[in-house]
């Protein structure tokens, strides 16, 4: 698989706030989407701002923008007061989009992703994809859309001396970090056999403790790569060896991991057991990077 290296995106430009409508060079449409959709499965809590605990629609749409670089108000209403407004027929990825659910004027806001689907923390779901024009709920109570930043349709493709930006993205080191913190693993013996893992790193107890388990054995030259990135199908494989994870009864379907996958019986187990709900559009994602936020929900549910 060829990797998507991304730019590091706050490098690149400012925390924005204002009127007006922010060119975001550095992000890109698929930056916003892949991030936004990142928090599906965070649960709904009342003023709440904290993806462990829960978070309220205008915090969802405050913490997306906030990791490309764009600073939201607070509120529902506060951000209805940004940007430029927008036709219903002129949407784009990345608009804010409104509605009244309290009979008193705005009152909720998403984030529109195309194909007339938006995403946002709702009460009853947590953070969810809805269509704007569903005819029982949301086409009655849209009022209105917001364009904060205009993202780019290109696509950053690699670009020489770019790294995955781990302010988003979780690197191999950090999952072993967590997960050896999560099973109260022994990693007072730093001298890793793993050749790219000195004895000074800080990923140098947590790998070679992962090893003695057999969660981590090293790519075909018996490295771990710990600064590289992951995939949510090798985490997979990761969640279900560390936690000797077990078939629960039936597994939701993926669209993107077939029978033949590799990584399709650990995507079941992790399903079976409410690990994962996927990525709200039927595909659970497979080759995408794991996100901060993501690998936060798979280890609080793991927790649970």
């Amino acid at each position: 698989m060829k990797k998507k290296w991304l730019l590091p995106i706050f490098a690149s430009f400012a925390l924005f706030t204002g009127m007006g409508i922010n060119d975001v060079k550095a992000a890109t449409i698929t930056d916003l989407s892949n991030t936004a959709k990142s928090y599906i499965g965070i649960p709904y809590k009342y003023g709440g701002t904290d993806i462990k605990t829960g978070v309220d629609c205008s915090a969802y749409t405050q913490l997306v923008f906030a990791k490309l670089g764009i600073s939201l108000e607070r509120t529902s209403k506060a951000q209805y007061q940004q940007g430029s407004s927008i036709s219903k027929d002129n949407l784009q990825t990345g608009d804010l989009v409104f509605f009244n659910t309290s009979g008193d004027g705005v009152s909720h806001v998403g984030i529109y992703i195309g194909d007339s689907n938006f995403i946002s923390a709702t009460t009853s779901s947590g953070v969810k994809i809805d269509k704007i024009n569903d005819p029982y709920y949301w086409g009655s109570r849209y009022i209105g859309a917001k364009r904060i930043a205009n993202f780019s349709e290109n696509e950053i493709g690699e670009v020489k001396n770019a790294e995955i930006d781990f302010s988003i993205y979780a690197s191999r080191g950090e999952v072993a970090l967590r997960l050896a913190e999560m099973l109260h693993l022994d990693t007072s013996d730093t001298n890793s056999s793993f050749p790219d893992v000195k004895p000074s790193s800080k990923y140098a107890g947590a790998a070679g403790a992962l090893k003695k388990i057999g969660v981590f054995t090293g790519d075909e030259n018996g490295k771990f790569n710990p600064s590289s990135s992951i995939t949510r199908g090798q985490l997979s494989k990761v969640l279900v060896e560390a936690f000797k994870l077990k078939q629960q009864g039936n597994a939701q379907e993926f669209a993107d991991v077939l029978s033949t996958h590799w990584a399709s019986n650990y995507v079941a187990v992790l399903s079976s057991n409410k690990i994962t709900v996927g990525k709200g559009d039927g595909t659970f994602g497979v080759n995408d990077n794991v996100t901060l936020v993501q690998l936060d929900t798979f280890i609080q549910r793991l927790t649970k």
